[in-house]
């Protein structure tokens, strides 16, 4: 344990004393934020809509010793992200961290989308993460200080066959992320995104469990190997921590090189 702090106080790593916002965060990569975050010191609070599945989470933190809890938080109603920001304000303690991870897809072909396919996925994965950031930032600004990690995707980057709606949704979170850090850096926040591949999630398990389908992907991935949850969740500590206090705007890949190809 000891060497593990003299690691994270050397590398700028350590998170203790932050208090850490990671939406949609009761299952996949959202959880795996939670306990990175959780083990290099801050103190995080699970936001989704399930209040249920975020106590549990909460829950099994609290019985390993770390400081957590949950909020509901429906990130579809404006109202309710800006309530669930002022209640941990107020009964937490001052937000420096936000994790943007919830969304969502609803895979078709441009020919079959639908209206509401269309604005379910803009709704959650666009609205929403914008004003989570902005009810978060609005009290980072107070204090001069604060980072953003916007959970985008490789679809923001590169065509996904079927998901056209949900890679226009991506593509706009990285933008989104770059305005953002440009506009709030004068007043100490920055922002960023990573872009994963395939994760092995619930919502990626059928898909990936197909031999030609994990097949056809793999042959897409120079490193040749589906990414794991945490391998998303560990780059985010870094972004966050002040080992990164001089990067802003910037979209972190984690595709094992597909886009690169």
């Amino acid at each position: 344990m000891e060497a593990n702090v003299r690691i994270e106080q050397k590398t700028g790593l350590g998170l203790a004393g932050e208090i850490a916002l990671v939406t949609g965060a009761a299952r996949g990569i959202g959880r795996a934020c939670v306990e990175a975050l959780s083990n290099a010191g801050a103190t995080v609070v699970i936001g989704c809509r399930d209040h249920i599945a975020g106590d549990a989470v909460a829950q099994s933190l609290r019985n390993r010793g770390a400081k957590a809890t949950a909020v509901l938080m429906d990130m579809l109603s404006t109202r309710s992200i800006r309530e669930a920001v002022q209640k941990i304000e107020r009964e937490v303690g001052p937000i420096s961290i936000l994790v943007n991870n919830a969304g969502h897809s609803r895979p078709a072909s441009a020919s079959d989308v639908t209206e509401e396919d269309y604005d379910a996925m803009f709704d959650l994965n666009v609205k929403g993460a914008y004003f989570a950031a902005q009810a978060v930032a609005n009290y980072m600004a107070t204090r001069k200080r604060g980072s953003i990690v916007n959970i985008a995707s490789q679809a923001g980057i590169v065509a996904l066959e079927g998901e056209p709606i949900y890679c226009m949704t991506k593509a706009a979170m990285i933008h989104m992320t770059q305005c953002l850090a440009v506009e709030w850096a004068k007043v100490g926040i920055r922002v960023n995104a990573v872009a994963p591949t395939f994760i092995k999630t619930d919502s990626t398990k059928g898909w990936l469990e197909n031999k030609a389908s994990r097949e056809s992907l793999l042959a897409q991935i120079p490193l040749g190997k589906v990414g794991e949850p945490e391998n998303v969740a560990e780059p985010v500590v870094f972004l966050v921590s002040e080992a990164a206090t001089m990067i802003t705007g910037a979209t972190l890949k984690i595709d094992g090189g597909w886009t690169a190809v």
